[in-house]
């Protein structure tokens, strides 16, 4: 089992918050493939740390579908099931929404430059086709938002519909389009308008526009 040496390691997490962190990464971008048998001593050895948070770890990606475990035989990581697409992104688009609507009361000019700055970024890495980096700046860009919702049921549901998404997105090759830009543009003037209702929507739509991109894309 391959296992890359030159990953970043959080500092000011504990053992277990860090192994997850970068198991699930390995996972969402293919680095640990569809079907793949981890070694728990493997693991522990490139992350530096003991076997228990790796064990830990590994019970957590279990809860969220990411690994199967297998009692005395092995734990391997889950298949890419295509037709969940269609599962993941309304609920998810439902509570992007309404991060977008609940974070108009608490936003500040330093926000709304950030949102910017972030969409020139994700243009850049668009336009360059870049399309691995600009995943992870759209990423960036929607959080932004829900940090700034301040909700702590959204920041505690949005991430793991978030990372089963990101994951059908590296494993199907999808690419994220002019159109994007346009969409999170669009977005932030309705942000810096106050508009909770358009700014919602606005949310909305972006998310849910990519099933058809994704139908689009398997039927070719």
């Amino acid at each position: 089992m391959p296992i890359p040496t030159d990953h970043s390691k959080p500092v000011r997490k504990t053992a277990k918050e860090s192994a997850f962190n970068q198991l699930q990464q390995w996972i969402i971008d293919g680095t640990l493939q569809p079907g793949e048998k981890l070694n728990d001593k493997e693991l522990a050895e490139a992350l530096g740390v003991s076997r228990t948070p790796i064990r830990e770890s590994l019970q957590l990606l279990e809860a969220q579908g990411f690994v199967k475990m297998y009692p005395g035989k092995s734990t391997q990581v889950t298949e890419v099931e295509e037709e969940s697409m269609a599962d993941l992104l309304p609920p998810l688009a439902a509570l992007q929404a309404l991060a977008a609507e609940l974070a108009i009361p608490h936003l500040t000019d330093q926000v709304i430059l950030l949102l910017e700055h972030t969409n020139e970024r994700f243009a850049q890495a668009v336009r360059s086709k870049n399309y691995f980096v600009a995943l992870k700046i759209d990423e960036e860009f929607h959080q932004i938002i829900v940090d700034t919702a301040n909700n702590p049921y959204l920041l505690k549901m949005i991430p793991s519909l978030q990372s089963h998404v990101r994951r059908l997105f590296f494993h199907n090759s999808i690419v994220l389009t002019e159109e994007s830009i346009e969409e999170h543009t669009a977005l932030i003037e309705y942000l810096k308008e106050r508009d909770a209702a358009k700014a919602s929507e606005s949310m909305r739509r972006n998310w849910l526009r990519i099933i058809k991109e994704f139908h689009s894309l398997v039927c070719e």
